[in-house]
């Protein structure tokens, strides 16, 4: 580590330190988020702003160092929080840890694992309609083995079909668009806030209730692809699709590791449909069903590897970095953002009240649900709108009958709260984890992308947000 980069650690340490003192007056409060300032978010604008200009200020540093950037910024908000609130900072910090980081990279790492098991092989020459082919799969696959599964599955056939082609950025962005995020809308295994929606009682197939929001989304974007992809593949000079002599049949290698995935998806649904009880892990209240479940994701990454040749997942290009780099950057992540969250959490009780006091009807949920599942974790960001959502309309009846009223009775709020948590996911490389993973393998496979903000300004603003607007005017007014 460079002595400048201590020297910056110690100035914004010695900087916000003093601040414990001003969060001090919650200490014994039962929710933290109640008393936390709004500055406490400082950390997290941080920790995104790193992600955002490093790698395009200074890529070097950032490729050698963006794991001391993702434990600076951690730092920078848990030692303010363990001063102030001591054993409740404990608590929250261990709960996001055990509760929510640890599962979250296990499900990740797994479905990598076992999807990079996975070969394509044969002669698949990217031209649009080949392309636009594979998008259309993609997207359907995307709602029954989860966004992560389908996007590690086709992202190295789709860039090695495509290996020829001069600008390939874009393609990418649109895997990301599609598979990485709006394909996961129809089922709870298809995108983390659904599933948890179908924990608290939303029936597992309601989500079908999203399929014309979906078939709007994906049929425009799908199209738009199909149109820049044609002006391209023309404007590169190519009439036919390359052909050096020999037509490999397409197959499937590794096709084993279906079994393995198919016990992922399995796991994921038997823990939201088992009642187990709960175990106490380092004072952390965890369902054992949760538990178990994640002891089968492991189990199926581990004999993915035993039964996986060596050779085959070095034909597929496949290589650590891309998870090893989710896992570094977003446990800084989820670190920084625990204030963010409780001060949400908190709803009219905390800092952020006027958000809550400003979301009344369908519109409102659909974008800012939206907006804010685009920078935090969309998983606990549709929790506290769906909370916000049941409080305003039956206070005090419990949750799953709750949920249950909503649906029948007011049932477009909820449409609109997954809707927004599962297609903002796209409007940034943080809104979903597949996001990261995406780039990072097609940067590895030579495929420049945007920076953070180049992303958003060139893609998410002009292309996706158009289309949100028309589904808002089209089903939420």
């Amino acid at each position: 580590m460079s002595t400048n980069f201590v020297r910056l650690v110690l100035l914004i340490m010695t900087t916000l330190l003093p601040l414990s003192s001003a969060f001090a007056g919650g200490a014994d409060h039962p929710n933290m988020g109640e008393t936390l300032p709004l500055y406490s978010v400082i950390p997290f604008l941080g920790m995104l702003l790193s992600i955002a200009l490093f790698p395009l200020l200074a890529p070097k540093f950032w490729h050698h160092h963006f794991g001391k950037v993702s434990a600076f910024w951690a730092v920078v908000i848990v030692v303010p929080l363990l001063i102030s609130y001591k054993g409740l900072a404990v608590y929250e910090i261990l709960h996001i840890v055990l509760a929510d980081y640890v599962p979250f990279i296990i499900l990740l790492g797994s479905l990598y694992t076992v999807s990079g098991g996975i070969l394509l092989r044969g002669t698949l020459r990217g031209t649009p309609i080949v392309n636009t082919a594979i998008l259309t799969i993609g997207t359907l696959l995307a709602s029954w083995m989860g966004t992560t599964g389908a996007a590690v599955l086709l992202i190295r056939p789709f860039l090695r079909a495509n290996a020829h082609r001069k600008n390939r950025t874009f393609m990418v962005v649109f895997f990301i668009f599609l598979i990485a995020n709006i394909g996961g809308s129809l089922t709870p295994l298809g995108d983390p806030p659904l599933f948890l929606g179908f924990l608290r009682g939303v029936p597992f197939f309601w989500t079908f209730n999203l399929l014309p929001h979906m078939v709007i989304a994906a049929g425009i974007l799908l199209a738009m692809y199909f149109a820049f992809d044609t002006y391209f593949y023309k404007k590169e000079g190519i009439t036919v699709a390359p052909d050096d002599g020999t037509k490999e049949p397409i197959r499937l290698e590794g096709s084993y590791n279906l079994i393995f995935l198919a016990g992922i998806i399995g796991a994921v649904l038997m823990s939201g449909i088992a009642k187990w009880g709960e175990v106490s892990i380092f004072g952390i209240h965890r369902a054992v069903q949760d538990a178990v479940r994640d002891g089968l994701l492991i189990a199926m990454a581990v004999l993915s590897m035993v039964f996986t040749p060596k050779t085959l997942r070095e034909d597929n290009a496949f290589t650590w970095f891309p998870i090893k780099e989710v896992a570094i950057l977003f446990i800084g992540i989820f670190m920084a953002m625990i204030p963010c969250l409780k001060i949400l959490q908190a709803g009219t009780k905390g800092e952020l009240a006027f958000i809550i006091n400003a979301v009344s009807e369908p519109v409102h949920y659909f974008w800012i649900t939206g907006i804010l599942s685009s920078f935090l974790d969309n998983a606990p960001t549709y929790l506290t709108f769906l909370s916000t959502a049941i409080g305003g309309f039956y206070p005090g009846v419990v949750e799953s009958q709750a949920v249950s009223l909503l649906i029948k009775e007011n049932p477009l709020y909820l449409v609109a709260i997954s809707a927004g948590a599962v297609f903002f996911g796209a409007v940034t490389y943080i809104g979903n984890a597949p996001n990261f993973m995406v780039r990072s393998i097609a940067e590895e496979a030579g495929t420049p992308m945007p920076s953070f903000f180049g992303y958003m300004i060139k893609y998410s603003l002009t292309i996706l947000v158009p289309v949100f607007i028309l589904i808002t005017f089209v089903f939420f007014i």
